[in-house]
């Protein structure tokens, strides 16, 4: 299951993970956000310890919604060694997402 990234967690979580880390920048109305919700669990469920999942809420965090520039959801990003290493919006496939994270 994808873990919820907050204000108070995001920094040790994704910018301080040693493991890479994928971001879903979501909102509970966005029709977009809920397709691509399947897909971020799927990728959750099959990382295994090699990078981490994780979703903000942008109408429960929007600090961090600021913090990116988030414009448009879903937004998903990748971090790795604590620097955004690669960016999508809106649906995208499964096998991108996996791509991003190698």
């Amino acid at each position: 299951m994808a873990m919820q990234f907050t204000v108070d967690n995001f920094d040790k979580e994704v910018l301080g993970s040693d493991v890479p880390v994928l971001v879903d920048f979501w909102a509970e109305w966005c029709g977009p956000c809920r397709m691509l919700g399947p897909v971020i669990e799927s990728l959750a469920g099959k990382a295994g310890g090699a990078y981490k999942v994780g979703k903000v809420n942008v109408d429960e965090q929007p600090d961090l919604a600021r913090r990116y520039g988030i414009m448009s959801i879903p937004t998903v990003m990748v971090f790795k060694n604590g620097q955004l290493a690669d960016k999508s919006v809106g649906v995208v496939p499964e096998a991108k997402l996996a791509a991003m994270l190698k």
